[in-house]
């Protein structure tokens, strides 16, 4: 019986063949990527470090001496940045879902609710979150007569901005959504917020993740922009770095913290939307 049961589980001749071709073809990609990656290498020195100039941009971008004299004041300032970005990353979050549960009601005595909300998101999608910041940051104050801190500017001129990306998000993953999902949930005696809370949103969520995490990643980046309202970020840490030691190097160092602070949300980005796409595409890959 127990032969019988091992001959019966053992692959086909065909599955052999497939796990074969599989094989030989992650070899065939390795091998390319890695012949792709030393020409790439190759054509880099020979276009770039290899050129003249090379030794001036080094010396005035890359010089690790001023790197070390700039980090601490540029870290601290970074802090600062950081410090924006989590307390706007529930701001939006929270106004971002509350434009798109309201963009969602039906029934036509709230449509002027959704037209508001419609333009709204159609005004911060189009403007530049520099020229919002400028707004923001230099209109309230004159309008209240007092001054108030960057950060609280900050944060406001980053969640009216990002709040319209996150809302049109949001309302897709909703829309996305089968409306017999909604009928099935109303029939079993669900009422709309319940209907929107353990049924709709539980759904929408896959498919909002990934780019709910791209917007996350393009918010890392643009609170850096808050140096124009005054506030000793990194950004304006590197600029008055770079006053002082005639060197571009602090602007490189801020870059590096920024890449550094969005790398870990790109690969888990990249990793859970190819998670995704396997799960939607299971047993159609040979």
């Amino acid at each position: 019986m127990t032969s019988d049961t091992a001959r019966a589980h053992s692959p086909s001749a065909l599955e052999l063949d497939r796990r074969a071709y599989r094989r030989r073809r992650s070899q065939r990609s390795v091998l390319v990527a890695i012949a792709s990656t030393l020409a790439f290498a190759a054509v880099a020195w020979l276009t770039v470090l290899n050129t003249p100039g090379w030794a001036q941009v080094q010396q005035s971008f890359f010089d690790p001496a001023t790197a070390l004299a700039a980090l601490p004041r540029v870290w601290d300032g970074f802090l600062l940045n950081l410090q924006v970005l989590l307390i706007s990353v529930v701001t939006v979050g929270v106004v971002g879902l509350t434009l798109a549960l309201l963009r969602t009601l039906r029934g036509p005595v709230f449509f002027p609710v959704r037209a508001l909300v419609a333009g709204y998101t159609d005004i911060f999608r189009g403007l530049p979150l520099i020229i919002v910041l400028y707004l923001v940051g230099y209109g309230i104050p004159t309008l209240l007569e007092q001054r108030i801190s960057p950060v609280v500017l900050g944060v406001t001129a980053v969640t009216i901005t990002y709040s319209a990306y996150v809302a049109e998000v949001i309302r897709a993953g909703i829309d996305s959504v089968h409306p017999s999902q909604r009928l099935a949930a109303r029939a079993l005696g669900l009422g709309y917020v319940q209907t929107l809370r353990r049924v709709v949103l539980p759904q929408a969520l896959r498919k909002m993740t990934p780019p709910l995490m791209n917007d996350f990643v393009s918010m890392q980046k643009d609170v850096g922009l808050i140096s124009v309202l005054g506030a000793m970020d990194a950004v304006r840490a590197a600029q008055a770095e770079t006053s002082l030691a005639y060197n571009f190097t602090p602007y490189v160092v801020a870059g590096v913290l920024f890449v550094l602070l969005a790398i870990p949300t790109i690969r888990l980005t990249d990793w859970y939307t190819e998670r995704l796409r396997r799960r939607e595409q299971a047993g159609s890959i040979l």
